[in-house]
């Protein structure tokens, strides 16, 4: 270490790694700066850069929490360290030293044991402190599902972060069985059985919160393949003006679900937020006068004062047949997590049609699809008509990283594609995220909703009546003032809380 021009210079930078700070990082972000973080021996923080001009320094300094020095050192180097120190899908060095010196010998010397047995290695510190760091370094990342994919040779650790994956690190694949073990051990799965899929709970608590855990396992051709739904009950339950809809929708939507009586359908893909809304939903009408009673598929939380019941087709207890003990509880309001064939749907109508307010989902690409599905199953278009009062399409958008988004001026091409024109070229506030700690590197940071509406009045009413299709019954709504996805989306391009690319890429299919 040695001053050069008042800049200090670092020849040999891994004598000094603060794995620790590193470990606040992502990957991509410390790769494409070429940016390092060591302590002297005095316990000082250095960030270490190969050009000086790529640091923030107030930006890292809010990120650790404290003041750091800058030190120069050699590209080179730099990438030396971050593969060798950093979770990195090619390297899984860092995710093993950090068990410890003396955990990672005794984890290696119990999976290279010959006949070796796997509960008793399962239930050993390294391997629970390996499945513990995965778990928890997910959760720092704000991830929804953790997947850990066996290939041939290794083992795959990845991350859903803001509803796309990320492959965070790479294991030996001698790793996979202990892990798994662990994983079926907490989520009292049968360790014995590697030929079916297996589902099961779990929970572990983290920084005074309680995480639930949804274990999903399948066999595949190099061995079991593991899900890990993380389900954080202070962020997953939201109020509804928290989702993100826009005014006309929020005012029509809190109309609808205050009725008496009728379906009101939520459509979108999986993973849209559907359950996310139907909850804020059933937690805003809920109160003691009511019985409000669900049937899900798996149940996600439990809501305080409401009835909730586990679908389990191994015992019979199919979307069908609760439905038709719901209906002998004398429920007021009834969410069903699915409408999948034409008995659930008629069986969802008949409810609504003796005086139930019914919830449920559906799989299709926009709100006017739900009612030509309905038809596709069998039902009859005037059960249809005089059942159905609403139907929300929704999907989930990326919003800007609010501390590295930046005012851009979008093309006109580029505003045409999001059905907007010339006169929005200067009535707008255009950002993009230009990627930071924060957002790792990605310029996103979070999720909200776009939304498309559908209210069944007279005239959609007859249009049913009439067998009209998707399209002409979308046509007529927008007449009277639908806002489709893409419409929603464009409002918030316009504000600035998302961009032209994200709105595209999750309506590229209406």
């Amino acid at each position: 270490m040695m001053e050069n021009n008042s800049v200090l210079w670092i020849e040999n930078p891994e004598e000094m790694i603060d794995p620790e700070t590193l470990a606040l990082f992502p990957f991509p972000f410390l790769k494409n700066n070429r940016l390092l973080f060591l302590k002297d021996a005095n316990g000082q923080a250095i960030a270490v850069t190969d050009d000086l001009l790529k640091i923030d320094m107030g930006e890292l300094k809010s990120r650790i929490g404290g003041e750091m020095k800058v030190a120069l050192s050699s590209p080179e180097s730099i990438d030396r360290c971050l593969e060798k120190y950093y979770y990195h899908p090619s390297s899984s060095k860092k995710v093993i030293d950090d068990l410890g010196t003396e955990d990672a010998i005794h984890l290696e010397e119990d999976i290279d044991t010959s006949g070796m047995n796997l509960l008793d290695i399962a239930n050993k510190a390294p391997v629970i402190r390996l499945v513990n760091q995965i778990m928890y370094r997910a959760i720092s990342m704000r991830a929804s599902d953790i997947h850990i994919h066996c290939g041939e040779t290794d083992l795959k650790i990845r991350y859903r972060i803001d509803g796309l994956l990320h492959d965070i690190f790479i294991l030996p694949r001698k790793y996979h069985p202990a892990i798994v073990t662990r994983i079926k051990i907490i989520s009292n799965l049968d360790i014995a059985e590697k030929r079916i899929p297996q589902d099961g709970r779990a929970s572990i608590k983290t920084d005074a919160k309680k995480i639930d855990i949804r274990v999903s396992i399948i066999p595949t051709f190099f061995g079991e393949s593991i899900v890990l739904r993380l389900l954080d009950r202070s962020s997953f339950l939201f109020g509804l003006e928290e989702l993100g809809f826009h005014d006309e929708n929020f005012e029509n939507f809190k109309k609808l679900i205050h009725l008496d009586h009728g379906i009101i359908l939520l459509t979108g893909p999986t993973g849209s937020g559907k359950t996310t809304t139907l909850y804020a939903a059933l937690s805003r009408i809920n109160n003691p006068g009511i019985n409000v009673i669900t049937l899900e598929d798996p149940v996600e939380y439990n809501l305080e004062g409401i009835n909730q019941i586990q679908v389990n087709t191994r015992v019979g207890l199919s979307f069908a047949n609760g439905l038709r003990s719901i209906l002998r509880h004398d429920p007021n309001i009834i969410m069903l997590g699915e409408i999948r064939d034409r008995e659930t749907a008629e069986m969802a109508i008949q409810a609504s049609l003796t005086g139930h307010l019914v919830f449920s989902t559906l799989h299709t690409n926009d709100s006017t699809s739900a009612v030509v599905r309905l038809a596709d199953m069998g039902v009859e278009s005037y059960l249809i008509a005089s059942s159905l009062v609403g139907v929300m399409a929704q999907r989930l958008i990326r919003i800007n990283c609010s501390n590295c988004s930046q005012s851009v001026s979008p093309s006109l091409d580029e505003l045409r594609q999001v059905a907007l024109g010339e006169n929005d070229m200067n009535d707008g506030n255009y950002r993009v995220g230009k990627g930071c700690p924060s957002c790792f590197n990605e310029g996103y940071y979070g999720r909200t909703c776009i939304s498309e509406l559908l209210v069944i009045d007279d005239h959609v009413r007859d249009l049913i009546l009439r067998k009209a299709s998707s399209v002409e019954i979308k046509k007529a709504a927008i007449k009277k003032g639908l806002t489709t996805l893409r419409m929603d989306g464009a409002k918030k391009i316009k504000k600035g809380t998302t961009t032209i690319s994200e709105v595209l890429r999750v309506t590229q299919e209406v």
